[in-house]
């Protein structure tokens, strides 16, 4: 049986036999005869699929970066002033209150 986990199946771990804890697709590995890949080729592997997935990407042009960059910041600055007037006037009604 599968799970999904970010939008994909994931074979779940399975007990064996003997008791140990072991994924299908490691035992399907084994079964075939296949033996895992090395480390150095899995790393090779994954900075393979790395560079094609970073060539997928579509980088934004430099006015769409600065158009992006001046919304972020009015944003947090509009943020900043809304949140300095709300604990202002907390604080001032925590005074009254309480004196």
């Amino acid at each position: 049986m599968t799970e999904l986990h970010d939008g994909s199946a994931v074979p779940e771990r399975e007990t064996g036999d003997d008791g140990r804890d072991g994924s299908v697709a490691a035992r399907d590995r084994s079964d075939r005869g296949e033996r895992r890949p090395s480390p150095v080729a899995r790393t090779s592997l994954y900075f393979r699929q790395v560079v094609a997935e970073m060539r997928k990407v579509i980088w934004p042009t430099r006015t769409e970066l600065t158009h992006y960059t001046i919304v972020v910041l009015v944003f947090v600055l509009v943020m900043i002033a809304l949140i300095s007037v709300l604990d202002y006037g907390f604080g001032r009604l925590m005074f009254w209150v309480f004196g």
